[in-house]
């Protein structure tokens, strides 16, 4: 945890608890000290963090494949359709996933946050005296939030999964699966309380960082989880449908999910950035709260694939970084030609080039051409970083968990279900207007169009939230809570197959693309690649580089738009439990019902 606390030190107290909870005495670091003590108290919450970055949790597994693949976002070598990434990646997983299939995976990590996390909730709420103390009270409240952060991303990733909201005891070592809405139910509630808890961003000396939790992010989670609740899923029955439960019916959700974003916006905690200053914001690592971001998993300076694993590949060490990595992941190649050429969200979320070694360079590196079907995440580059990464295989940038234009996008879509779509209008205007600055007359145009009427402006939310959040892995939970899953899959499989042969809307794309170096003899200057470019054109330029852009060889096995996914995506909307988990849960779970 990046400028807080030591990790050792804090997971030390944390065990210390345990052994304590476990003894028949008092020590110096009983529980009822430690949880009195806000020095002392914020010790579990480094505890928790520990979790997240442990090797094969967020860190190296889950924010690398959880998300990938859909219209927006692919895992870059899916045309290897066996492997055991790909297999995580195109529906078809395998229960035994070499890459998952391991006792410190992030099935075992979450789960072992949220022991820790109910731990220091029960001290908290036993002898904290949250109702006196603010500090003890914000610690309730951020211990609160994160439980529920690792629980929604337990349901997006598995679906139904154990309930586990007290310390374990003797009786509840072993667990089945809980019905879904259950766990729902309960975060709904758990983040109420703890929104009640957390102060505003900036508002006390623990929110002034947002890798602390704060209030305006708690509202937003459970404005996410609203959505969720509210929305499709698969069950274990094979059908894939809404929650039965009166309590969590759509229109209860898109209450929560307006008030709670409406809150949000009200209070003036959190504002829009320029789109590419977010994310050189984000890569400065100042970790102000009250910007865009509001809430970030930390981690250190030798921690973390965000760069590694989703950012612009380096195929060499360089003054701009000591690992030559990047690229497992990037957008679908369709995105590039989702944005209008005048939205500037497109050419800081869709970079076509990697960097690659040059003596000439001031960096010692240059950028180069990708092919059609590789595609890098440019919202994570090294270059954006005011540090030189020194690690071989971690580069410590942190996870940008929410921003405030999901706020934003959330408060449009659950006003324009409850109240239509003229009153959702200015929401989703301010991200347009922030997406085209330089023209404003094409978002007076837009808005227009879309407001016609309900379906219309839901419509434009779904495609809004594909051009704002690519690369951030919203998108499969997106889909699936919308119905949209295979639907948005079979949709981009066409696209790509029309964008390979230059037919329906790419009929006029060139079928190369023309390039040279740029003055500095480090960016590359590109042609070929926008509506209305053409290989006449582009050869006349002169340039010292061309390249013919296919998304497959001949001689390839699978063509890239069939390697999108292998099995009907809505009967594989999760992962299995992986067997190791099943094969130590003394016969109670199961992936019964989950067809895989």
């Amino acid at each position: 945890m990046k400028r807080i606390i030591s990790i050792l030190a804090l997971t030390t107290i944390l065990s210390s608890c345990k052994d304590v909870l476990e003894a028949p005495t008092k020590s110096s670091l009983d529980e009822s000290v430690i949880f009195s003590t806000p020095s002392l108290a914020e010790g579990a919450i480094a505890g928790v963090i520990q979790s997240f970055a442990e090797t094969n949790s967020y860190r190296g597994r889950y924010l690398v494949f959880y998300g990938i693949n859909t219209d927006t976002e692919v895992y870059n070598s899916v045309k290897n359709t066996t492997s055991e990434q790909a297999r995580l990646s195109n529906y078809n997983t395998n229960v035994n996933n070499s890459q998952m299939n391991t006792d410190n995976n992030a099935w075992a990590k979450f789960y072992e946050g949220i022991e820790r996390a109910n731990l220091a909730i029960r001290g908290l709420r036993t002898y904290g005296n949250v109702q006196q103390n603010r500090e003890l009270a914000q610690l309730l409240g951020e211990m609160l939030t994160l439980r529920a952060v690792v629980y929604s991303d337990l349901l997006k990733g598995w679906g139904d999964v154990p309930a586990r909201f007290e310390p374990l005891t003797s009786e509840t070592v072993y667990l089945e699966r809980s019905d879904r809405d259950v766990i729902y139910k309960q975060l709904l509630a758990d983040l109420e309380e703890a929104a009640e808890l957390l102060a505003w961003p900036n508002e006390t000396p623990a929110t002034q960082s947002v890798e602390r939790v704060n209030k305006a992010f708690a509202k937003g989670l459970r404005a996410r989880l609203a959505l969720a609740a509210g929305g499709y899923g698969q069950r274990p029955d094979g059908t894939v449908r809404r929650s039965t439960d009166p309590e969590l019916a759509p229109d209860k959700m898109y209450a929560i999910a307006k008030k709670e974003c409406l809150d949000v916006i009200n209070s003036g905690t959190a504002r829009l950035l320029g789109f590419e200053e977010v994310w050189k914001t984000f890569a400065a690592e100042t970790n102000r709260a009250g910007l865009e971001s509001l809430w970030e998993i930390p981690f250190s300076e030798g921690r973390g694939r965000v760069i590694f694993d989703l950012g612009v590949k380096h195929d060499v060490v360089s003054d701009y970084t000591g690992q030559n990595r990047g690229g497992t992941n990037g957008p679908n190649p369709i995105m590039y030609y989702e944005y209008e050429r005048e939205d500037v969200r497109r050419d800081v979320t869709c970079v076509p080039y990697k960097w690659v070694a040059n003596a000439s360079s001031p960096k010692g590196v240059k950028q180069d051409p990708v092919g059609l079907g590789t595609w890098y995440f440019g919202k994570y580059r090294y270059e954006w970083l005011n540090r030189r990464v020194t690690s071989t295989n971690d580069d410590g940038l942190n996870w940008m968990y929410m921003r405030y234009a999901d706020i934003l996008l959330m408060a449009a879509e659950a006003i324009n279900e409850l109240d239509g779509p003229a009153a959702a209008a200015p929401y989703l205007k301010m991200i347009r207007d922030r997406a085209y600055p330089n023209h404003p007359q094409k978002v007076t145009e837009y808005m227009s169009k879309v407001t016609a009427s309900k379906q219309a402006f839901f419509e434009a939310i779904v495609h809004e939230r594909a051009l704002e959040f690519t690369g951030e892995m919203l998108r499969k939970a997106d889909l699936i809570r919308w119905n949209l899953l295979s639907s948005k899959l079979a949709e981009a499989k066409t696209k790509l197959q029309q964008l390979e042969n230059r037919e329906g809307k790419y009929a006029q794309l060139p079928s190369k693309i023309y390039y040279t170096l740029a003055p500095d003899n480090e960016k590359v200057i590109i042609y070929g690649l926008n509506f209305g470019d053409t290989d006449a054109a582009g050869a006349a330029l002169g340039y010292e580089s061309n390249k013919t852009w296919t998304l497959s060889a001949s001689s390839d096995a699978v063509k890239y738009w069939d390697a999108l996914y292998l099995r009907n995506p809505d009967q594989q909307q999760f992962w299995p439990i992986w067997q190791v988990f099943l094969d130590t849960s003394n016969g109670k779970l199961s992936n019964d019902g989950y067809n895989f």
